[in-house]
Formats: structure tokens, C-alpha cells, sequence
């Protein structure tokens, strides 16, 4: 289960995510650096203990109106070997020492993890506390399952451009739609999709004038709607 260190990490998350969201193709462009706060997210576990996975929302009120971003993020305690383009930065952890911090969609641990979530084989945990499961977040997937290619999950194609971030889970494979500008939808907890699509995860975030909205942070294509 996950466990939440009370402690100081510096920089802070938001520090190293203010000049790495701008350049990336997603990011919807301001006339001034990002003002950045938490605003959702939750995490799932590695299997292994090694790895921190999360899905961290974050609003940004640079711009003429507040802008949700929607950033997986690991934590590791080494470099990822080839990761190099995916790290976010480094940072100092109060208790586990140096972190490296890496844009989740090309950690395998974290792809291994969704895909486990999307399979009803993990649990999603509450973003801010030790040892609690969060039953907000829902993964739901039409018809009997999906099958991954073996080895797949471990080198996904990760291609990431304006509409988010698509991970190709092996050749002929389903894919992945990772959401990384989120908008409140009607009905995402309801398991209605889009065309083509075969799943999603959903989950909520905090909005400015209080209460929460909803949406689709990852999608499920079948292999022959991915492209």
C-alpha cells in the first residue's frame, strides 16, 4: 500500500513542473509562466516497492481562465535507464533522499500499473494518505477484458503530441490515451464512451469556486481503433 512521507522535497513538485509543462505539445500556451496548484489525483503501487506512481492534476490560473493538467509522474531512487527525454527532474526527499522524477507514460512500472488498474488487478490509493484505497477513482472496460502483447508494457510506442499522450501496447495491441488537458464531463463515472474507445479511468478534481469536476484521465482503444 502506498506510503505518504509528512516531509519536504526541494525543489517541490510544482517548482520543477512550472518550466517543464510549457514545453510540452500539450500545454495550452499563456502569456505568462505557469501559476500552478494541486488540485486532484490519486496513486497506485508498485508491486515491488520501488517505484512511486501518481497522477497528479494540477490547475494553471496563468492564462484567461484556469486550465487542468493532468501529469503521471514516477519517483525513483535512480536514473531510468533511457528515460532520459521523460525526466522531469531531481529533486531532495526529506526521508528517501534524491528522487528522480520522470513523466509516467514512459515508465514501464507506471504503464504496468494502469494497465493492472484497467484489469481490476490494482487498487487505486487516495492521493495524500498511507494505506488508503480512493473508491473515486473507477476503471470500467466494456465487453470480457483486454489483452496486452507480452513485453508490451514495458516498451509501449509513447507518441506525444497536442491531444495528449498515446502509448501503443505492442503490434496489433490496444492502446492507451492518456488525457493530459482535463475538461468536466458529464457522465464520465456513467461508462459511456467515445467512438471506438473500449474503457477509461475517471476521477475527479477540486474546481475554484469550490466543489468537484470529473473526467476521462486515460482511455482504452482496441488495436483496430488505436490509430
Amino acid at each position: 500500500m502506498s506510503i505518504i512521507h509528512k516531509t519536504t522535497m526541494s525543489p517541490t513538485k510544482l517548482e520543477l513542473l512550472t518550466p517543464w509543462l510549457p514545453r510540452q505539445p500539450w500545454y495550452a500556451a499563456a502569456r505568462r509562466p505557469p501559476e500552478l496548484s494541486r488540485v486532484g489525483g490519486f496513486r497506485l503501487d508498485d508491486p515491488e516497492g520501488e517505484v512511486g506512481i501518481e497522477f497528479m492534476v494540477v490547475r494553471d490560473d496563468a492564462g484567461d481562465r484556469p486550465a487542468w493538467y493532468h501529469v503521471p509522474m514516477t519517483y525513483r531512487a535512480a536514473p531510468l535507464e533511457g528515460a532520459e527525454r521523460a525526466l522531469i527532474g531531481t529533486t531532495e526527499h526529506g526521508v528517501l533522499g534524491q528522487r528522480w522524477i520522470y513523466d509516467g507514460p514512459y515508465d514501464p512500472v507506471l504503464v504496468a500499473q494502469l494497465i493492472a488498474l484497467l484489469q481490476g488487478r490494482a487498487e487505486p490509493q487516495a492521493q495524500s494518505e498511507s494505506h488508503t484505497p480512493d473508491p473515486s477513482v473507477i476503471a470500467e472496460v466494456t465487453g470480457s477484458g483486454f489483452d496486452v502483447p507480452a513485453g508490451a508494457a514495458g516498451a509501449p510506442a509513447v507518441a506525444n503530441g497536442p491531444d495528449g499522450t498515446r502509448l501503443l501496447l505492442g503490434d496489433g495491441g490496444p492502446a492507451l490515451q492518456v488525457t493530459r488537458v482535463l475538461r468536466p464531463e458529464s457522465g464520465a463515472e456513467s461508462g459511456a464512451e467515445s467512438t471506438g474507445a473500449r474503457g477509461h479511468v475517471s476521477a475527479g478534481w477540486r474546481l475554484p469556486e469550490g466543489g468537484e469536476a470529473r473526467g476521462r484521465y486515460v482511455v482504452l482503444y482496441d488495436g483496430d481503433t488505436a490509430s
